[in-house]
């Protein structure tokens, strides 16, 4: 499994936790990687890193969203798939030692994939503005 792949995986389970608001992470994840046949050492490490780190880092985390929304724009305004790529690419960002073009191309890719027309730009825009900092 490449780090593509893995990464959308990832994004899927941060998606799925927006929609499901699960109160045991551990077993969470567990259900996730078994229900999806995930067994790839890598992949698995790399899930729960990012999901325990999203968890630890999350006040933090919405915060650099928050602060590089336009004016008028609130948090809850902002879809659950585009939050779910942007809390995964602003941990990558922020927590990881993934170059930033790698990070904000890759939230790209997922929120053109999985987003509304204007989410690709939404994201990209975002995501610019943190590395900026």
């Amino acid at each position: 499994m490449n780090r593509t792949a893995i990464r959308e995986q990832t994004f899927k389970l941060i998606y799925s936790l927006e929609i499901q608001k699960q109160d045991n992470l551990e077993e969470a994840i567990e259900l996730y990687l078994q229900s999806n046949e995930i067994k790839d050492k890598n992949a698995k490490e790399y899930i729960e890193n990012v999901i325990f780190g999203i968890q630890t880092n999350h006040e933090e985390i919405l915060r650099q969203i928050e602060k590089n929304l336009k004016a008028d724009w609130k948090i809850e305004r902002i879809s659950r798939i585009d939050l779910a790529i942007l809390k995964l690419a602003i941990y990558e960002l922020k927590y990881t030692d993934i170059p930033f073009k790698v990070a904000i191309n890759e939230a790209v890719e997922l929120a053109k994939k999985y987003g509304e027309d204007t989410s690709k730009n939404f994201v990209n825009g975002i995501l610019a503005s943190v590395v900026n900092e």
